[in-house]
């Protein structure tokens, strides 16, 4: 029987359609594609789409065993924040490679989080219904599970938060944390690990919006700061050592305390910008962890300067004019453009990163002519929300 992959998925993405999919084709690889949602993945892959309650990992199961009729699938693949326990466990039934499904459940829930890291970082986080009159204000309120920093706010104390907490109500019923904030210098940490090394990939330095909003507004590669084994010396004690993994964290004084842990590969097309970087395969390398395989040597390239820089939606409306897909070539400088929003669609603004109108991806020899070309580039196209 051929090798088959089975990757498990919510909503569309880039990731998967122009990124894991085509990857697993380039390996010779089966792909079946699970989800909840196959009307969104219509016409986005030629093999099978099998609709699952992918939340459950018994389905999960129930569905290759029965629909594929495969007893022994060859992996289990999940890109996606909220499925990565589920994926585990049914990798964990077939006896597959994955990841420890313990550690995906305390990477995406917040509290867990905090709690298990207590005894090398201790952060003030508490439930947002139960927070104590002495709490450290500011805190950051935030889903006790979410991502894209959407409902995350910056609040100064009691009267504000309880404010917040009503609203975010108002749109969601699942939990809600508030944690300590922390100051310091927003950076990321790309790791990829086989189960026997953790790799350290890469890292972004992250301009984020003014407060009470957290908007990521900008990525750029950077060395990795010095306190970065304090960050790895975090991610072991939480069990994250197998696949794609992106941290952010900041640096203050010297000390690098977590924000958040994203078990999967960094999204909003800076995994496209990453793999172009490093000039290697990468998805293709994250899918070979997952067939069992050990991590190949990364060959050192010459230092490049990069940036992701989103175009982010300033008000509600109609987006009546944007660019397509684009590559060229600014001089020595390596420019794609891949958008996130049609036009056509209809903005809602939320001043978080579901604002993305597209994402410009710039790789050259230097930040001076990375700068140069990304003002050119925005220059020259036209975003129009009417």
């Amino acid at each position: 029987m051929a090798a088959s992959l089975h990757v498990v998925a919510g909503k569309a993405t880039d990731s998967v359609t122009h990124g894991f999919l085509p990857a697993a084709a380039r390996l010779g690889l089966g792909a079946v594609l699970l989800t909840d949602r196959p009307a969104a993945h219509a016409g986005s892959h030629d093999g099978p789409v099998v609709e699952c309650d992918v939340s459950d990992y018994r389905d999960i199961i129930h569905r290759i065993s029965t629909w594929t009729g495969v007893d022994a699938p060859t992996a289990i693949f999940s890109n996606s924040d909220f499925l990565q326990a589920p994926a585990a466990l049914a990798a964990a039934y077939f006896g597959l490679p994955g990841k420890d499904w313990r550690a995906a459940t305390r990477a995406k829930n917040k509290a867990l989080t905090r709690r298990h890291l207590a005894g090398l970082d201790p952060v003030f986080s508490a439930d947002a219904a139960r927070v104590p009159p002495d709490a450290p204000y500011p805190l950051v309120l935030k889903p006790r599970e979410g991502v894209a920093s959407e409902d995350v706010f910056l609040v100064g104390d009691a009267a504000e938060l309880a404010a917040r907490r009503a609203e975010i109500a108002s749109r969601r019923g699942d939990p809600l944390v508030a944690e300590e904030y922390l100051p310091g210098a927003l950076h990321t940490l790309e790791t990829l690990g086989d189960g026997h090394e953790l790799r350290v990939l890469g890292s972004f330095r992250t301009r984020v919006s003014p407060p009470p909003f957290f908007v990521e507004e900008r990525l750029e590669w950077a060395p990795p700061p010095p306190e970065t084994p304090q960050v790895l010396a975090q991610l072991e004690a939480l069990g994250v050592g197998f696949g794609a993994c992106h941290t952010e964290f900041v640096v203050h004084e010297g000390r690098a305390r977590i924000i958040e842990v994203n078990y999967r590969l960094i999204g909003d097309h800076c995994d496209f910008l990453l793999a172009d970087l490093l000039g290697v395969p990468l998805f293709e390398q994250i899918l070979r962890v997952h067939l069992g395989e050990r991590l190949e040597p990364l060959v050192p390239r010459p230092r490049r300067h990069a940036v992701a820089e989103p175009i982010i939606a300033g008000r509600s409306g109609t987006l009546t004019a944007a660019p397509g897909p684009l590559e060229l070539e600014d001089g020595p400088v390596r420019l794609a453009y891949r958008p996130q929003r049609g036009v056509g669609e209809t903005i809602a603004l939320t001043r978080t990163n579901r604002d993305y109108l597209g994402t410009v991806r710039a790789i050259g020899p230097g930040p001076g002519e990375v700068e140069a070309a990304l003002a050119r580039f925005r220059a020259a196209h036209d975003w129009t929300i009417a």
